[in-house]
């Protein structure tokens, strides 16, 4: 699995993304029961509110080698303040529907 990452550009400057990195390394959370080996292609920011930029790059990361599309924590769940993204549903869809079924799209990381 090769992975891209999206986080909160809100939350960047609190959560340097550690824990969603173990659970990656780890295989716990969302990725508890892959059995291949998970390579971090990259990580980005959704740009800011309200997130247009993902679309374009998720793409770029499917370029460069990504095959599965990863949301942290932050943007699904709201970690760590307890503030979800509020237009995570829409930036979801709107990935989904950009990159169709050729790549896997995980919404959240722990």
């Amino acid at each position: 699995m090769k992975v891209g990452m999206f986080r909160c550009m809100q939350t960047e400057d609190m959560c340097p993304g550690t824990t969603d990195y173990k659970f990656m390394k780890l295989k716990k959370g969302a990725f508890e029961g892959i059995d291949e080996e998970i390579e971090l292609i990259g990580v980005n920011t959704c740009g800011g509110c309200p997130g247009k930029k993902v679309v374009t790059r998720a793409e770029e990361m499917v370029k460069r080698g990504a095959d599965t599309i990863v949301f942290a924590s932050c943007m699904s769940k709201g970690n760590p303040i307890g503030f979800a993204c509020p237009h995570f549903e829409q930036i979801i869809k709107a990935v989904r529907e950009r990159l169709g079924d050729k790549v896997r799209i995980i919404d959240y990381t722990h």
